[in-house]
């Protein structure tokens, strides 16, 4: 669906993003992560065609990304852009007509999307009289009214309580079980995990690592397991204990072996106990390997 290939893009003499390639299939989610001041937004303009790079190519299903792409993607900056004095009913049939859309239609795709996440009430209300989680919803909706194939989505979770974070997090699943390529920037590590089939990370400028959720977490397996027992109890000495913690009478005990320690004998040993109820191997967390990439005080792994 989208290609980028070995894309610069300087300000005066500075590189924001230094040989960046990224793959993105069709009908995926993918994350582009990154610590404030990485070059992600920089990156996700250029996809959006407001910029261009310096050197290097997009491609949008196999062509040089153009303004003729405009009518297939749909954009959500980071920062918001409504227009505070126009209803809520007019602005979103401006940006669907912007985006295309003949006026039958824009008034169509506004009734039922203002349907689907419960704003129909508020259709002539002026944009300044609505809170932050409902105007971010009304900058959803402008963002996808067009129906685009390839989505782009910076902290799209911003602004929304609980509730509506997960409504959003419903729809963008929806939008990709019908074929749309989705791209979201955010620093919630939680919604990668759950949201997104493969993610890269962004650091200074450069792409220091891709890949499947899975194959990123397990190429950061250290050698921890979570052992898990009906009772607390001591393990020997030579176990380098990470933690220990009991929920609702269950023991879990997070064991770092040494190169010279067998996950066998610590499966012997706890089994033996007789109070082994599971054993399995701890995979970092994407937050966990996020920080062990970008924090300067942490070496990085890869």
């Amino acid at each position: 669906m989208l290609k980028v290939q070995h894309v610069y893009k300087y300000f005066d003499s500075v590189c924001v993003n230094d040989d960046i390639s990224l793959d993105l299939k069709s009908g995926e989610i993918f994350g582009l992560l990154g610590p404030n001041g990485a070059g992600k937004t920089t990156l996700m303009r250029m996809l959006a065609t407001v910029t261009t790079p310096d050197r290097g190519e997009i491609l949008l299903q196999n062509e040089p990304l153009s303004p003729n792409h405009i009518p297939m993607i749909g954009y959500m900056p980071e920062e918001r852009g409504l227009y505070r004095k126009m209803t809520v009913v007019d602005q979103l049939l401006y940006f669907a007509e912007l985006k295309g859309l003949n006026r039958p239609s824009a008034k169509e795709e506004v009734k039922k999307w203002m349907k689907r996440l419960d704003i129909i009430d508020w259709a002539d209300k002026k944009m300044e009289e609505l809170s932050k989680g409902m105007a971010q919803k009304i900058q959803f909706i402008s963002t996808i009214l067009h129906r685009p194939q390839f989505l782009i989505l910076d902290e799209p979770f911003s602004g929304f309580d609980p509730v509506n974070a997960d409504l959003i997090k419903d729809l963008i699943l929806d939008l990709k079980n019908e074929g749309t390529t989705i791209l979201f920037s955010t620093h919630r590590m939680d919604n990668v995990e759950e949201l997104c089939d493969r993610l890269a990370i962004i650091h200074e400028g450069k792409k220091i690592l891709d890949g499947k959720i899975y194959d990123v977490r397990r190429d950061f397996f250290d050698n921890e397991y979570d052992v898990v027992l009906s009772e607390n109890i001591k393990f020997p000495d030579h176990y380098q204990i990470s933690s220990s913690q009991e929920d609702h009478g269950k023991w879990t005990t997070r064991i770092k072996l040494t190169e010279e320690q067998s996950y066998k004998d610590l499966m012997d040993f706890s089994y033996n106990t007789g109070k082994l109820l599971g054993i399995w191997e701890y995979l970092p967390t994407m937050h966990e390997v996020f920080v062990s990439q970008v924090s300067p005080s942490k070496p990085s792994k890869s």
